[in-house]
């Protein structure tokens, strides 16, 4: 029966929904550190040849000084 969570919530969104919850329960000080930690941005590399081509970003990074908050 341990498994029957996981017919509803993938691993992903479980770890999502407590990661959210434990920045919430931060204080502000270490809540603003963590949000900061989360954002991120992906990017990818094509390599031809043994060169490197171009990166070209998946997910931006998140602009410093951004008014929204990371979900």
């Amino acid at each position: 029966m341990s498994a029957t969570w996981r017919e509803f919530m993938s691993w992903n969104k479980y770890t999502q929904i407590a990661s959210r919850a434990l920045r919430q329960a931060l204080t502000e000080t270490d809540r603003v550190a963590a949000e900061k930690r989360a954002q991120i941005g992906v990017r990818y590399q094509i390599w031809e040849n043994g060169q490197a081509g171009e990166n070209t970003y998946v997910q931006k990074p998140v602009e410093k000084g951004s008014s929204t908050p990371p979900v």
